[in-house]
């Protein structure tokens, strides 16, 4: 399908990157680059509160999206994406409020430790302890530890599912189930999405290694010995584990190794949805206000995470 032509005039703002020599881009300048955009809209919700969550040895910002003032809602606890090295909470709290409100389940959005100052597996680490965290205060932050989710975008896919690898192993708490979108979840840079859409469309191939190097370090990265932990589709064991809904961009070079995942996953034993959106970029889901196949996303996702935690949400339309 041809790229949807709402995300052109995206695509051509985001051209001088390609310019970009990544081999010597700091990460600093590249999170200001990378910065939160201003909010196209605003979704509106009974609670939103800033709150602070345990990490691995560390306190952590986070953020608590409340869709009702009813006690034990379902609860997601959500990464954001940014390749590991940059994000926030506000470059993703559109998204965070938008699932809320669409599944009627609380969000909570874990700000955790970046890389390279902080490399794998520290980001992970913050991530299962967030989890935890959140499960054992259920009742303080007025959820359902027992209908709980993880879910993130591309790097945040990549440590959501890999947090439902932690708690399998490790025996923590339940995860009912995995929203990821268009997850990193290998570090092969010759497959056939990578090479389709490796430039030119935004995320490029010589981007990604910038990150891998900075998330599992450079000697991993050209020795080929990246942690399965951080390139999932390495791990040799992928049963016992939750359901997942998996969204895929057809213009992405992350594509290939998301719905091999999802393969993995379902052969492995897991319910598994894997949906390919046509015509679009990674990153897609965030782009929210400006190409409509964003907010329907969202919305398909969000009713997955409410199917698939019971929420019993009634569906808002319209933005």
């Amino acid at each position: 399908m041809p790229l949807d032509p709402q995300l052109q005039p995206i695509l051509d703002s985001m051209a001088p990157m390609a310019a970009i020599d990544w081999g010597t881009m700091p990460p600093n300048a590249a999170r200001e680059m990378m910065g939160a955009m201003p909010l196209p809209y605003q979704v509106d919700l009974p609670e939103v509160r800033d709150i602070t969550v345990a990490g691995d040895g560390a306190q952590l910002a986070a953020r608590l999206y409340r869709p009702s003032a009813e006690e034990g809602l379902p609860v997601v606890v959500f990464f954001h994406g940014g390749g590991w090295v940059t994000g926030t909470l506000e470059s993703h709290d559109l998204l965070c409020r938008l699932i809320a409100r669409e599944s009627g389940c609380a969000v909570v959005s874990v700000d955790y430790r970046l890389a390279p100052e902080h490399a794998f597996p520290v980001p992970l680490e913050d991530c299962y302890a967030a989890v935890q965290w959140v499960a054992a205060n259920a009742a303080a932050l007025g959820v359902d530890a027992s209908r709980l989710a993880v879910a993130g975008d591309s790097a945040g896919g990549n440590l959501a599912a890999a947090v439902a690898l932690l708690t399998r192993d490790r025996g923590g708490a339940t995860i009912s189930h995995q929203l990821l979108l268009y997850p990193v979840a290998d570090a092969d840079f010759a497959n056939g999405s990578y090479t389709e859409n490796g430039q030119g469309y935004f995320l490029s191939k010589d981007m990604m290694r910038w990150f891998w190097g900075h998330y599992v370090g450079a000697d991993a990265l050209a020795s080929g010995n990246v942690p399965p932990l951080a390139a999932l589709c390495r791990v040799e064991n992928l049963a016992g584990l939750p359901s997942a809904s998996i969204v895929t961009a057809e213009y992405d070079p992350l594509r290939d190794e998301g719905e091999v995942l999802a393969r993995r996953l379902a052969d492995a034993g897991a319910a598994v949805e894997l949906t390919r959106v046509p015509g679009v970029i990674h990153g897609f889901a965030s782009m929210l206000g400006i190409a409509d196949i964003a907010e329907k996303t969202v919305r398909d996702a969000s009713r997955r995470l409410a199917e698939s935690l019971g929420a019993g949400a009634k569906i808002m339309a319209g933005a």
